[in-house]
């Protein structure tokens, strides 16, 4: 899988860069659907903004969010990211089974 990651009026230090990299590996047991990942993280005054674009075999997934604190935004993008990739995994081994 391969992950881009883009910064808006931020700069993204290799400890930024290492620790969203780090979190997506936990997506990584889902690495059979998943084709790239590009991360968009933005800062808006106070608030810091992220979002995430994933590209799977079978679509494409969004997640984004916002919080006072970059690290909390990108544990929060994953976790829903992950969320969706449960539900398109189910969705796929559901159709299979009903093929059989």
């Amino acid at each position: 899988m391969k992950i881009n990651i883009t910064g808006h009026h931020i700069n993204i230090t290799d400890s930024l860069n290492l620790y969203t990299k780090s979190k997506f590996q936990k997506l990584k047991k889902y690495s059979e659907y998943m084709v790239n990942t590009h991360v968009i993280l933005t800062v808006e005054k106070e608030r810091m903004k992220a979002e995430a674009k994933l590209k799977t075999k079978h679509g494409n997934l969004f997640a984004v969010d916002e919080k006072n604190n970059m690290y909390a935004a990108i544990d929060e993008i994953v976790e829903k990211l992950d969320k969706q990739l449960e539900k398109e995994k189910e969705k796929i081994t559901n159709y299979r089974r009903i093929e059989e």
